[in-house]
């Protein structure tokens, strides 16, 4: 049986990093996030709720409108709850048919949002990245040229990583490249040795 690593991590800590890492060692991941975007553009059922919930401006032109939608549940919990109440059982879905065809040791499923969504359950470990929040605000604004005040409003819409690293089986400190890699390899080694029982 195929175990699942959950990998997860504040927005800016480096999960893609991490998680390329572990696809270097010939590790499945599966992109969540990633997954989401494209169940919300193919998925007929998924759009018509997604319109009913946020109207049909969430789509221009029939692709998704991420602007838009980012806007909307920007600053509203409840709308960020209630959407999120209609892509996650697709996401689990297409991620289970995905796994079912998986025949390594352990797969990697990279997701924004475990514990804030009391998905702790669906996993065999799971891994948080953290990093200082100056070197994470720094590769945000690098990375999207977003401004200090929505970093900090989407910081705030995901648990501090002290309550995440409490409730995780590894926790890797992202800060230098060299170290990420031996700490990633080092979780590799230990589950195949678990599984191995070596």
């Amino acid at each position: 049986m195929t175990k699942v690593l959950g990998l997860t991590g504040g927005i800016g800590s480096g999960k893609t990093t991490v998680a390329k890492m572990f696809e270097a060692l010939e590790v499945p991941v599966y992109n969540a996030d990633k997954a989401a975007k494209t169940l919300m553009q193919s998925s007929k059922d998924l759009k018509q709720k997604i319109k009913q919930l946020l109207g049909e401006d969430a789509y221009k032109q029939n692709q998704l409108n991420k602007g838009f939608i980012s806007e909307k549940i920007f600053n509203n919990k409840v709308l960020l709850k209630q959407i999120n109440a209609l892509v996650h059982p697709e996401v689990a879905l297409d991620f289970n048919s995905w796994l079912s065809i998986q025949t390594s040791v352990y797969v990697v499923k990279e997701v924004a949002i475990i514990f804030e969504i009391a998905a702790e359950n669906q996993f065999d470990y799971i891994l948080t990245v953290t990093a200082p929040e100056s070197m994470r605000v720094q590769r945000i604004i690098e990375r999207d040229q977003a401004s200090l005040a929505k970093i900090k409003a989407l910081m705030s819409n995901q648990l501090q990583d002290l309550e995440k690293t409490a409730k995780s089986d590894f926790v890797i400190i992202n800060v230098d490249l060299d170290d990420t890699q031996k700490q990633v390899y080092d979780i590799h080694n230990t589950i195949h040795k678990e599984t191995y029982n070596l």
